[in-house]
């Protein structure tokens, strides 16, 4: 029996079409069926695929000699590869696209939570203030507590409805279902605009977000600079929002195509820069209240954070860099 009689066989009884055999193949159904009519013969790397696809040997597929299959009893075949139908890939997509609303959420009310510290703390050094500076700091920290208590739940339900996804997240193999990639691809397509939208206002939201603090910097009137840092953080905070609701459902896209981040490749690089992107956040946020704790300069300390924002891309560059390096060693 010659090659292209077994993978006739072996197709129809996996009970795939030509189409279904391509798509899995990652080639056209035209050279399925030059295959099959033993017109073309697939390359060695196609060979081996088509070996761990049906689960048995390549001396079978090769050899005309060999009538009765000869199946791998290697535990890495396809028979491990998780597949994923169009009802699990809708259900993935629309709760991420929930989750992300919810992540922004929780976010904003992180930015916001030290406004209302900032501003007490600025009025109780005002002459005759009605605030006291010990008042400021316990109704300040109070309201921050209470802020990222509220974050807090939000970021933990997000990470359980995630859960059974997360091996999109990890070096589980995965492949879609015949017809589920179009689909994806469609989705994709008509999210695009969106998401460059998306992008295009936060950034411009983000860059505006500084312009009372800069028009009002030199204003000795300390009620109308602390407004603008209040404003500064509303405004930075709709922006990071807009960047993570666009970024989260694109994310999810690009997760179940293996496209931009989430190649096999990326998926190495994008692991290590998620940790040190934790630890550098986790560090600066330290850094942040131990020197306002220290001073008590409240109003002034949430520079570390606008300077710490400005070299996050120059450490995430570096990152990219060293990880680069490595594969290439």
């Amino acid at each position: 029996m010659i090659l292209a009689d077994k993978i006739i066989r072996l197709r129809k009884k996996n009970g795939w079409s030509q189409e279904e055999l391509a798509y899995k193949m990652n080639v056209s159904r035209q050279a399925v069926s030059k295959w099959e009519g033993a017109q073309t013969i697939p390359d060695l790397e196609k060979i081996l695929q088509l070996s761990l696809l049906f689960g048995v040997t390549t001396d079978y597929l090769l050899k005309d000699e060999i009538e009765d299959e000869e199946l791998t009893n290697d535990s890495s075949s396809d028979t491990t590869i998780k597949r994923i139908s169009l009802v699990e890939a809708n259900a993935y997509l629309e709760q991420r696209k929930k989750a992300s609303w919810r992540i922004a959420l929780a976010t904003f009310l992180c930015i916001l939570s030290p406004i209302t510290l900032i501003v007490l703390t600025m009025l109780s050094e005002l002459p005759n203030a009605i605030v006291t500076e010990a008042t400021a700091g316990a109704v300040g920290l109070t309201v921050l507590f209470a802020f990222i208590l509220c974050a807090v739940p939000l970021y933990i339900y997000c990470g359980f409805k995630n859960q059974p996804y997360e091996f999109l997240d990890k070096n589980v193999p995965f492949e879609l279902e015949y017809g589920v990639k179009g689909l994806v691809t469609e989705r994709k397509n008509a999210f695009r605009p969106t998401y460059i939208a998306y992008n295009i206002i936060a950034t411009c939201v983000c860059i505006f977000s500084v312009v009372p603090v800069v028009l009002l910097s030199f204003s000795e009137n300390e009620i109308l600079v602390a407004a603008a840092l209040a404003l500064l953080m509303i405004i930075a905070g709709i922006g990071a929002g807009m960047f993570i609701v666009a970024g989260t459902q694109n994310a999810s896209i690009q997760k179940l195509l293996k496209e931009g981040d989430f190649t096999e490749k990326e998926k190495k690089r994008t692991s290590v820069k998620e940790i040190i992107g934790f630890c550098y956040w986790g560090v600066l946020t330290a850094i942040y209240l131990a020197v306002s704790f220290l001073n008590n300069q409240w109003h002034l300390s949430w520079i570390i954070f606008a300077v710490g924002g400005v070299l996050f891309p120059v450490v995430m560059c570096i990152c990219n860099y060293i990880a680069d390096k490595d594969n290439k060693d």
